[in-house]
């Protein structure tokens, strides 16, 4: 596996992000989706990587800046050919570890509360997240688990 910065650009990787939203719209209700689209990986405080295998996009993560030392988690996603392989897992320690380097002290993550998020529950959980109450501009939300770790 090769975790590359940026590449928004490439055929691939716009392919997994929209296979990404249209999973999220398919199973959580329209104002209960907070996963970003291109435009809201491009922007400044989002910094965007992706997973290669070979020549195959297979997953993929962001951190977003909210100031103050936070940052949140956004777009984790994983191929679904390729889960159980340990691309999310590589994803989340290179997302935690940028953080730690860029002097984060706390990050927060928003995920669905349904059966299909219970293998992310437990990915964040084994990197020591824990639960907390709504963050930055979200609001309690039944579809909706929060997450934080202290760095």
């Amino acid at each position: 596996m090769d975790i590359r910065p940026g590449t928004l650009e490439h055929p691939a990787v716009i392919a997994l992000l929209e296979a990404h939203l249209r999973d999220m719209q398919a199973i959580t209700p329209a104002e209960s989706v907070h996963a970003l689209d291109l435009s809201g990986l491009r922007i400044p405080e989002v910094s965007f990587w992706s997973v290669w295998s070979d020549d195959e996009a297979v997953g993929c993560g962001a951190l977003r800046d909210l100031g103050q030392g936070n940052g949140e988690l956004k777009s984790m996603r994983t191929a679904p050919s390729h889960r159980g392989r340990g691309v999310g897992a590589a994803m989340l320690a290179h997302l935690v570890a940028h953080a730690r380097s860029q002097g984060f002290e706390q990050l927060w993550l928003e995920t669905g509360a349904t059966a299909p998020f219970f293998p992310a529950h437990r990915l964040y959980a084994r990197a020591g997240f824990t639960a907390c109450g709504p963050f930055a501009d979200y609001g309690d939300d039944p579809h909706s688990v929060f997450m934080t770790l202290r760095l």
